[in-house]
C-alpha cells in the first residue's frame, strides 16, 4: 500500500469549495492535474477523469465510481487498473469548517500488486495533488466577493 496527501486552507465556505470541487464540467478551466472530469458527486456514479502528470507527464483517462459523497464534507472514489487487487486507488477529498474559512485534505491510498512497481505515476501524482490544491484555493478564494454583510466564521 501506499499514501500520498495534500492539504489546503481555503478562505471561504465548506458550500463555496463543495460547489467547485464538484463542478466537474469546469475542471478544465482551473485544475493542473484532473485536467479533464464528467460525472456527477452521486454515490455509485462513474466519473470520467483525465489526470495529468506535473512537468509535461503523460495523461492517462480512469473512471472511477463515487464511493462517498456528503456534500461540504466528503467525497470519495475509487478507480482501479482491470480487476481488483492489481492496481486500485481510492482517491478522498475531506472538508472541514475551519475559524475564517475550509481545511481540505486531499489523499489517495493505493493497493494492489501493481504498486511496487509504479513510482512513475504515483511519486509525481504527490506533486500533482500538491498543485491541484492549491489551484482549487485559488479558484474559489478569487472566484468573486462574498455578498455584502456574508461573513465567515471568525471574521468580526
Amino acid at each position: 500500500m501506499r499514501r500520498i496527501s495534500s492539504s489546503v486552507f481555503i478562505r471561504d465556505t465548506v458550500d463555496r469549495v463543495w460547489a467547485v470541487l464538484t463542478d466537474f464540467e469546469s475542471f478544465h478551466e482551473w485544475n493542473p492535474f484532473l485536467v479533464e472530469a464528467g460525472g456527477e458527486a452521486v454515490v455509485g456514479a462513474r466519473l470520467s477523469l483525465r489526470f495529468r502528470l506535473p512537468d509535461g507527464g503523460r495523461e492517462m483517462v480512469f473512471r472511477p465510481t463515487v464511493l462517498e459523497s456528503e456534500p461540504g464534507r466528503l467525497l470519495r472514489w475509487r478507480g482501479r487498473f482491470g480487476v481488483p487487487g492489481i492496481f486500485d486507488g481510492v482517491h478522498t477529498f475531506e472538508l472541514t469548517p475551519s475559524a475564517g474559512g475550509t481545511q481540505v485534505v486531499q489523499t489517495e491510498v493505493f493497493s494492489g500488486v501493481l504498486v511496487p512497481f509504479s513510482r512513475s505515476v504515483i511519486d509525481p501524482s504527490e506533486q500533482g495533488f500538491r498543485r491541484l490544491t492549491d489551484a482549487l484555493k485559488v479558484r474559489v478564494e478569487s472566484s468573486g466577493a462574498r455578498p455584502a454583510g456574508e461573513l465567515l466564521q471568525g471574521e468580526l
